[in-house]
C-alpha cells in the first residue's frame, strides 16, 4: 500500500495579502499554455480530486475574529479550535463523484458531530450534505440553496468561515469563465480566472462571482476572491505553502477570510494518508450516528495510517 503521513509542526496564521500585481492579457486565452478559461478551471479540477483518492486526513481548524497588527493578520480574541478527522474517496463513473465524512474529535463538548457529503460532477444533480449534532441526536440536510426550510441547517461547515459551497469539486457546466489576466503571484506564474454562475445556477450558489489566482504550471488555486450578487468584495481563500505529497499539488494550510466579519477560519493539516482502504459502507449516514459502527471503521483507517 501506498500511504505517506505527513505531520506539521506548529505554525502562524496565513500572512494576509491584499493583492498581486498583474498584466493585463486577453481575455480568453493563456498565451503561456494556450488554454482557454475553462480548460485552465478543468485542469485545476482534475488536480484537487487527486487529494480525495482514498484518503484519510487530519486537520484541525482555528477560527477568530481577526485585525492587522505589524502588518500580519492576527486573531484579535481567543480562537475556537477544532481538531477533525476526515475520511473521503472518488466514486461514480470516471471517479468524478466524491463522498467524504468529517468527525469532530476536539473540543470534548463537541465530540462526534459529523458530517457527510456526496459531491456529484453532474449539474443537473444537486450534491447531498447531512450534519449529525451529537447532542441532539439528529441529522439535518444542509442546503446552500436559498431556502426557508426549517429543516435546512446554514452551509457553515462546523461553524467555521467555510461553507459546502467552497468545498465544492466538478459543475464547471454551472459557470462562465473568463481570464481577466496574467503575471506572478507570490513568486508563481499565474492566470486570474472569473467565474460566473450561469442563470440556473445563481440561485444555488452564496457568490455572484469568483476570481481565482490559479498556478499554471501546477494547477492549484493559490487564492480566491468572492464577490456578493452586488460585486461587492466578501470573503477570500488564500493558500498557504504548497506541497508535493504523493505526487499530488496541496496547500498545507488554506485561510478563509470573512471581510464583511473580520472572521477568518485557518484549516491546516495535521496529518494526510493516501491510497488508504475506505469502505463506501461507511460513507452513510450511519456512520454519523452509530458510534460502534463509525469507531470500527475509523480504528481501522488509524491502523493503516501508522
Amino acid at each position: 500500500m501506498n500511504k505517506l503521513i505527513l505531520t506539521y509542526s506548529k505554525s502562524t496564521l496565513l500572512t494576509f495579502v491584499l493583492g498581486a500585481f498583474l498584466t493585463l492579457q486577453a481575455p480568453n486565452v493563456y498565451a503561456e499554455t494556450n488554454l482557454s478559461a475553462r480548460e485552465i478551471m478543468q485542469r485545476v479540477d482534475v488536480e484537487s480530486r487527486k487529494s480525495t483518492d482514498s484518503a484519510f486526513t487530519r486537520m484541525k481548524l482555528t477560527t477568530c475574529k481577526y485585525g492587522l497588527s505589524g502588518g500580519k493578520v492576527k486573531c484579535a480574541e481567543k480562537a475556537r479550535v477544532k481538531l477533525i478527522e476526515n475520511a473521503q474517496i472518488n466514486t461514480g463513473e470516471g471517479s468524478q463523484d466524491t463522498k467524504s465524512i468529517a468527525i469532530i474529535l476536539e473540543p470534548a463538548s463537541e465530540k462526534g458531530i459529523g458530517m457527510l457529503s456526496y459531491s456529484y460532477d453532474d449539474s443537473d444533480r444537486d450534491n447531498e450534505t447531512w450534519l449529525y449534532l451529537s447532542a441532539l441526536g439528529k441529522v439535518k440536510r444542509i442546503s446552500v440553496r436559498n431556502s426557508d426550510d426549517e429543516e435546512t441547517e446554514s452551509a457553515s461547515i462546523f461553524g467555521t468561515e467555510m461553507t459546502t459551497e467552497d468545498q465544492e469539486t466538478g459543475k464547471l457546466d454551472d459557470y462562465t469563465y473568463e481570464l481577466l489576466e496574467f503575471g506572478t503571484f507570490r513568486g508563481r506564474e499565474v492566470a486570474v480566472v472569473e467565474a460566473t454562475p450561469k442563470k440556473h445556477r445563481i440561485s444555488k450558489s452564496s457568490y455572484g462571482k469568483t476570481q481565482n489566482w490559479i498556478d499554471t504550471e501546477r494547477f492549484i488555486t493559490l487564492k480566491v476572491q468572492m464577490f456578493d450578487k452586488y460585486n461587492n468584495p466578501i470573503k477570500k481563500l488564500e493558500v498557504g505553502k504548497v506541497e508535493k505529497i504523493n505526487d499530488v499539488w496541496m496547500g498545507r494550510s488554506l485561510t478563509f477570510f470573512n471581510t464583511v466579519s473580520n472572521r477568518l477560519t485557518n484549516m491546516k493539516l495535521e496529518a494526510i494518508n493516501f491510497d488508504m482502504d475506505i469502505k463506501e459502507d461507511f460513507l452513510t449516514q450511519r456512520a454519523l450516528t452509530d458510534q460502534a459502527f463509525r469507531e470500527k471503521f475509523l480504528k481501522d483507517l488509524r491502523k493503516q495510517a501508522k
